[in-house]
């Protein structure tokens, strides 16, 4: 609330600079800010009595703005990245989604691992299991397990994130 907005009998007044000035009328507070040639803002209004300053509201808006953007700026979304594997993988193309894989986890993100059982692999769940463990000890150096090895129906997964 700003201004005229400001319905309060009483208000704490802080001063452009910061200083406290009391508890003073709304009316008076607002009479102070119009000589200051500023406006009257209400700041914390759940505060017995609400407290107000007397500052430059668009530029009060512009630094609020520019604080945001800046906090938007250095904050970093973690995304989920996946890789599939089959029960029945060749040793290098194993080493060629491992080389994917750590690629993402340099950059931060999580890697989901996820093991496809087809047809009659389902009677070989050992061997899916061993693939996943492979290709865990071949990223170790750089990441860790999150979650374990876990079967849902036809597919198994396995999540990684980076070492810390």
């Amino acid at each position: 609330m700003i201004n005229e907005q400001i319905r309060d009998r009483e208000v704490r007044l802080v001063g452009p600079d910061g200083a406290q000035l009391g508890i003073v009328s709304s009316r008076e507070a607002l009479q102070r800010a119009q000589e200051a040639g500023l406006d009257l803002v209400k700041i914390a209004p759940q505060a017995k009595p609400p407290v107000c300053k007397i500052i430059d509201y668009g530029k009060y808006r512009y630094e609020l703005a520019r604080k945001e953007k800046e906090a938007k700026k250095k904050q970093r979304t973690i995304e989920i990245k996946e890789v599939r594997l089959s029960p029945n993988i060749d040793t290098n193309d194993l080493a060629t989604k491992a080389s994917a894989a750590r690629k993402f986890l340099t950059k931060g993100d999580r890697v989901k691992v996820t093991l496809r059982f087809r047809g009659r692999e389902m009677a070989h769940m050992a061997n899916g299991r061993q693939v996943m463990d492979d290709f865990a000890s071949q990223l170790a150096d750089i990441a860790v397990v999150e979650k374990a090895p876990k079967v849902e129906g036809r597919n198994m997964t396995m999540f990684m994130s980076e070492k810390k």
